[in-house]
Parts: C-alpha cells; sequence; structure tokens
C-alpha cells in the first residue's frame, strides 16, 4: 500500500512544493489549509499528474476542524504516515505595538495549529507503532529575533515541542523532526502582519521584507521540500535549511554582535533610549 503524507499550510509555498514532491515519490497527499479554492486547486494538479490526492479545507487554530481532518484522512486512506505542520502566519514590529489580538494569531496558528494536529495524529499513530512528524519552524525558532517577538515566541516554542516529543516518542517508533528555514522567497506576506509607530513605519517594514525576499541567495519552497524529504527519508532529528546554517552558527559564536546586527536591521522607524 501506497505511504500518506499530511500536510497543513498546504494550498501555497513550502506545503504546496512538499505535496509534488512526496506524491512524485509515491505517496498520496492530504492537503489542509484554510482557502478551499486554492486547496482543490493544488488537489487537482496532482490528480492530474495520476498522483492520489485530497483537499480538506481547515482552520488549525479550531481543534474540532482538526479532529475532522484527521478522521477524514484515515477514513479515505486508512493511514496515515507522515505528518508535516507547516501552516504558519509572520508578525513584525515594536513589541508595545502589537495588540493581543496579534499575539493569539501568531501562537494559536503556528503553535496551537501543531498541537492540534499532533494532539488529533498522536492516537493513530501509538496504536500503529510508526510514524513521522515534521514540525517546519524557523530560525526564528533558535535564535532571538528583535522586533519580530510573536513570531520568535511562537518558533521557540515549536523548538522546544519537536526536541521533547523526538526524545519521548522515539522509543515508541515515532519520528519528530523540525525543520528550520530561513526566510524563503514564498506566498506568506500576503498573510503577514506589520505594526509600526504609525503607518508609515508598517509600510516600512513590510517594504524592507519585500527587498530582502528578492536577494538571490534567499532560499525557495522547493529547498525546505528538500529538507523535509530528506529529514522523513534518513529519520534526522533536525535540519537547518541553507543559510540557516549560517545564522545559527554566527549566533552561537557571536551573540552580542548578532543581537545588534539584528536590531539594526528591524529597527526601523522605532527610537530607542541610549
Amino acid at each position: 500500500m501506497e505511504p500518506t503524507v499530511l500536510i497543513t499550510g498546504a494550498s501555497q509555498g513550502i506545503g504546496k512544493e512538499t505535496a509534488f514532491l512526496f506524491a512524485q515519490h509515491g505517496y498520496r497527499v492530504v492537503l489542509a489549509a484554510r482557502n478551499h479554492n486554492r486547496l482543490q486547486t493544488v488537489a487537482q494538479a496532482l490528480r492530474d499528474a495520476n498522483h492520489g490526492a485530497i483537499a480538506i479545507p481547515t482552520d488549525v487554530r479550531d481543534p474540532q476542524q482538526v479532529q475532522t481532518l484527521v478522521e477524514k484522512a484515515i477514513d479515505a486512506y486508512s493511514a496515515i504516515d507522515v505528518l508535516v505542520n507547516n501552516a504558519g502566519i509572520y508578525i513584525s514590529g515594536p513589541v508595545e505595538e502589537f495588540t493581543l489580538d496579534d499575539w493569539h494569531q501568531a501562537i494559536d496558528t503556528n503553535l496551537w495549529g501543531y498541537i492540534h494536529t499532533i494532539h488529533a495524529l498522536l492516537p493513530h499513530f501509538v496504536s500503529r507503532g510508526s510514524g513521522t512528524i515534521v514540525n517546519v519552524a524557523s530560525v526564528g525558532g533558535k535564535v532571538p529575533i528583535p522586533y519580530l517577538a510573536p513570531y520568535t515566541t511562537s518558533k521557540f516554542a515549536i523548538t522546544g515541542l519537536t526536541e521533547a516529543l523526538h526524545t519521548e516518542l522515539s522509543p515508541k517508533g515515532i519520528h519528530v523532526c523540525g525543520i528550520y528555514p530561513n526566510l524563503i522567497k514564498s506566498d506568506f506576506m500576503e498573510r503577514a502582519i506589520f505594526r509600526g509607530k504609525h503607518e508609515e513605519d508598517q509600510q516600512a517594514r513590510r517594504q524592507q521584507l519585500e527587498e530582502i525576499l528578492q536577494v538571490p541567495f534567499v532560499e525557495k519552497p522547493q529547498d525546505v521540500a528538500n529538507a523535509i524529504w530528506e529529514a522523513v527519508q534518513n529519520q534526522q532529528p533536525n535540519v537547518n535549511v541553507g543559510s540557516a546554517n549560517l545564522s545559527i552558527a554566527s549566533h552561537r559564536l557571536f551573540p552580542s554582535l548578532m543581537q545588534w546586527i539584528f536590531r539594526k536591521t528591524f529597527q526601523n522607524q522605532d527610537t530607542m533610549h541610549q
């Protein structure tokens, strides 16, 4: 029987590329995301290429929707072999400018969304004595980045979640892996949240990120999809993608310098008392 992968955030970007890559390697694919039309388009493209694929619109912030997702996936394919947690949101600005709703959007999507899928699918993996959980995190889950406080908080939590689950579940035959990319040239900008001291500051932050994403060496969604595939195939617990290796190593060796660089990079029109 063909193995099956369930991917969240699968309507575009990293999730979409991962779906096609796994399908090309013989996996049946369960696609989950909030955008129904985009999700169905990806599923149809996979089916047109003679791959098994179903689309189940899901808001991972809602545990009942996630439970329904898992039940429908198992009903359709009898078993799930790999879970790729990928749904996420980027949020940038001075920490005092974020509302509690901003914090909830970041943490409910980036962290609770992962917890919901793991909680719903874990009994299936435990009963089978096998399964793989891949959590797409971020370099922001290993390096504290100023002006991305809600985002970095959620990603550090994913790092802890991933490492704790890896230690606990590996004796039960369940592999857990964290994927840590840097900024990726994908479609996340349309969902990103920017806050600032005023409208001009917000727009400057958005423009700054758009310019960074145009730099040639910024990784692409395919790079992350390839890292996910290698992690699953080789049972790797931890994969830093491309330039994330340099960011993490530099922060480890020169933490004060890197903190100063990050502060200057993302400060924009925020003012600091000297």
